[in-house]
């Protein structure tokens, strides 16, 4: 399939050829989310804890004696029903992970990406770079290209320090290198801007 080609200055130079094994696939929405509910429960850190009453500093001398109070029984001032006692069936430190096989990661990938080009939200630039980390620099690219209200993400081949430092205080703008990206990245903004030299990279994540 072919995509307009643009300039850092928002005149279109041509059209370039995508693999419509990646670009142009039927989304699969069940994929797509078992990827995004991965990447998410991945993101919690699972260090919620409690204290049970055997972990609960104190309590070892019996409160009063058995019998003859006209009181209940109490073994320890720990007790879960006492104040400063411990918690039943409290939060243990646990693993959210889930586990996604490479090909179903591989396929919510392209269902992504091929979602992203039928809604016209993919754009493709010539490579550039700038000769020092300035903010303004990038905000008038996106000018040019008319994206500077969107929510962007943007494809670089490989780091590049001066365009991410160029990026990073832009609100809603995220920069990644192609090859590093999950579907959650894709889902989560409005618009992709893709960097010519980063769609093989692209390409070969996505490949099963």
């Amino acid at each position: 399939m072919l995509v307009d080609l643009y300039e850092k200055d928002g005149t279109q130079t041509g059209q370039l050829e995508l693999s419509d094994e990646i670009f142009a696939v039927e989304p699969n929405e069940h994929a797509m989310h078992l990827t995004v509910v991965a990447y998410l429960a991945h993101q919690r850190q699972g260090t919620a804890k409690t204290k049970g009453r055997h972990e609960v500093s104190g309590g070892g001398k019996k409160p009063w004696r058995q019998k003859g109070r006209g009181t209940a029984r109490a073994g320890s001032t720990r007790s879960p029903l006492w104040v400063h006692g411990g918690t039943v069936h409290g939060p243990k430190p646990r693993t959210y992970d889930m586990k996604i096989t490479k090909k179903l990661s591989r396929l919510a990938k392209r269902s992504a990406l091929s979602l992203r080009v039928a809604e016209s939200r993919l754009m493709i630039i010539e490579d550039f770079s700038f000769d020092d980390i300035k903010t303004k620099n990038m905000i008038h690219v996106l000018k040019n290209l008319k994206l500077e209200s969107e929510k962007l993400l943007i494809l670089l081949p490989g780091y590049n320090v001066n365009l991410y430092l160029s990026t990073r205080n832009i609100p809603n703008v995220s920069i990644q290198p192609a090859d590093k990206i999950s579907t959650y990245d894709i889902l989560n903004c409005r618009k992709l801007l893709v960097f010519k030299s980063a769609i093989e990279p692209l390409e070969n994540t996505c490949k099963n």
